[in-house]
């Protein structure tokens, strides 16, 4: 268990550290899944699945958002 835990925050901090990411999405995505987790004794691991499918649905949203905002200007 402590070496999942681990190595998720390895791979985190390498992650974090090549590539900048946009916290859109992620810090509330986080939360959640840190909770989640919590409850299923894995919170390091529900964060950072968290913040993954957080990130995912904010650029969803933007997608969405940026298409209805071309499909008004066509207008």
């Amino acid at each position: 268990m402590r070496k999942i835990s681990l190595l998720v925050a390895t791979l985190a901090l390498l992650m974090s550290a090549s590539v900048q990411v946009q916290a859109k999405g992620c810090l509330k995505g986080a939360a959640v899944g840190g909770v989640g987790g919590h409850m299923a004794h894995h919170g390091v691991a529900g964060a950072a699945a968290g913040c993954v499918v957080g990130h995912h649905m904010a650029n969803k949203k933007q997608k969405e958002a940026d298409k209805q905002q071309q499909q008004n200007q066509g207008k």
